[in-house]
């Protein structure tokens, strides 16, 4: 009878058949088949389109892929989708490569609403011939009657015009206000200022449903069919538990609550990997320190010298000193929560590493670490022997090339030393990759760690891959169901045009299918 069973199961039809694909398994290692069978949301056979097309029956759906690559989902292990969701409903500033142009587009969108507030969010002055922040001069000429603000792309700086300068005043913590010579505020806000900005611009449910929902449409689109979001003072948890209900939730997503949250949440019963399918609870996240951008990230050696020569012994901030870092860390680990704490500049790296090498099991919990951009090698010896993984994003190697971003804040040596996804691998420490929606595009992201300026940032297209699939799935706990295209796996797989070991430019590649749980969620095979 166990026999009749398992070959009944062997040879039922299948919802969904791929086939004459380039199906990369990405296991170690990797293995190349050509079709993929999907039966109730679950992967059942992988091998050869015709082996497999003998569980086509009258109501399975068949996809001739045409030779296009089939790859598992890419999973973002560090997104902010209400704020991806805030680039493609208000003024979008990423790529702008002036201030005049981001203000430009800021006057196109007051133009074009009625709504108060003016927000624009993702200008990156790092890339302008001037290289600084949009000030409340600036963001005058859009209005001097509506309030303006505009948030840097790593959000740890906001910029305002004066209207909205005024109505924070009350509330912005002075340290955190930029001032010019003569004492008076610039409206560059950074750190805890941005954060009460962020906070006071914060939408209500509905907006908050608009904004998830777009930004959920724009990852599908790029191949994600997993996030793991960092969810602070908002609605978003609320939002995917109704779009999950209502069967429109289009990806799965790990929901990794802020430090301030961990009462509540351990108050009512969440716990880590608690939830169904779709939705399940993630880590407890904390920061450290700021960004490089910000220069808040917070270094053993001064920042090198500003934007106008002057000697900077400026070495970063606390956002989130030691003593209360170890305390948020004892009490998540005390309530059995993964932890995942920001983490960019070497001193905060090494703060960090302590308070999690003290928990009772860090490689247990898989406690991770956000960006470690600068980690020594001492660092890395210390993550792999406590199993902590290395939540990294490649796409920030955008600032790595000479004369970047990490150059002018950093120095050549540096500069040489950050996001070292070689040197990670090669110490055995579990690595995640996630776009922390700068932007959020796993190819762009995988384009520029093989193409990282460094051996020791550098990676092969498959470790890359691996990165944002098997790695992404494993620090969510979910390598048994995701990450890998394997009977009895998930299938959440993306169909790409062109396959990534050919081409020089990874990001350049279409997504021609997006599939969760074996359905389609987004689709241009027919066209």
């Amino acid at each position: 009878m166990l026999l009749a069973r398992a070959t009944s199961s062997m040879t039922q039809a299948a919802d969904l058949l791929l086939t004459n694909a380039e199906v990369h398994t990405l296991t170690e290692p990797d293995t190349v088949h050509d079709a993929v069978a999907i039966r109730d949301g679950e992967i059942v056979r992988v091998g050869r389109t015709y082996e497999i097309q003998f569980l086509e029956g009258v109501e399975t759906d068949v996809i001739d892929c045409d030779g296009q690559v089939v790859l598992p989902g890419f999973i973002d292990a560090h997104t902010h989708v209400e704020n991806l969701g805030r680039y493609l409903v208000h003024a979008d500033l990423s790529g702008a490569t002036s201030a005049d142009e981001c203000l430009d587009r800021l006057a196109a969108r007051a133009d074009e609403i009625d709504d108060e507030w003016i927000q624009g969010f993702g200008y990156d002055e790092s890339e302008w011939d001037d290289a600084a922040y949009l000030t409340r001069e600036d963001l005058d000429l859009v209005s001097e009657e509506r309030p303006v603000v505009a948030l840097r792309v790593d959000m740890h700086a906001a910029s305002l015009n004066s209207v909205a300068l005024e109505r924070f005043a009350d509330d912005l913590p002075e340290a955190d206000v930029r001032r010019g010579p003569g004492g008076e505020p610039t409206g560059v806000v950074v750190e805890d200022a941005a954060e009460t900005v962020r906070k006071g611009i914060a939408p209500g449910y509905e907006e908050t449903r608009a904004l998830v929902t777009a930004g959920l449409e724009y990852a599908v689109a790029r191949g994600v069919t997993g996030v793991h979001d960092m969810v602070r003072n908002s609605k978003a948890p609320r939002v995917y538990r109704d779009l999950d209900a209502a069967g429109e939730l289009p990806t799965r997503v790990r929901i990794n609550y802020w430090a301030d949250h961990l009462e509540a949440v351990a108050e009512v019963g969440l716990t880590t990997n608690a939830g169904g399918e779709l939705v399940r609870t993630g880590a407890i996240k904390t920061y450290t320190d700021g960004s490089i951008g910000a220069r808040t990230a917070k270094l053993l050696e001064p920042y090198e010298r500003d934007g106008e020569g002057v000697d900077d012994a400026n070495t970063g901030e606390w956002v989130v000193d030691p003593d209360e870092l170890r305390a948020i860390v004892d009490r998540a680990d005390a309530d059995a929560f993964q932890v995942t704490a920001h983490a960019i500049g070497d001193e905060a790296i090494e703060e960090t590493i302590t308070a999690l090498e003290r928990t009772s099991d860090p490689a247990g919990s898989r406690h991770r670490i956000e960006h470690v951009e600068l980690a020594t090698d001492d660092h890395l010896e210390r993550m792999a022997a406590a199993g902590i993984v290395a939540s990294m994003q490649p796409n920030f190697h955008r600032w790595a090339d000479e004369g970047g971003l990490y150059d002018n804040r950093l120095g050549d040596d540096r500069r040489r030393r950050t996001n070292r996804f070689r040197r990670v691998l090669d110490a055995d420490i579990p690595l995640a990759f996630g776009s922390d929606c700068m932007p959020l595009d796993p190819l762009l992201g995988i384009h520029h760690a093989v193409t990282a300026p460094t051996d020791d940032q550098r990676l092969s297209v498959t470790e890359a891959l691996r990165a944002y699939t098997h790695g992404a799935a494993y620090a969510g706990f979910d390598e048994h169901r995701l990450g890998t295209v394997e009977v009895g796996k998930r299938a959440d797989l993306v169909v790409l045009e062109t396959s990534p070991w050919e081409v020089d430019r990874i990001d350049e590649i279409d997504v021609m299918a997006t599939i969760v749980d074996g359905q389609p969620v987004y689709d241009r095979l027919e066209e």
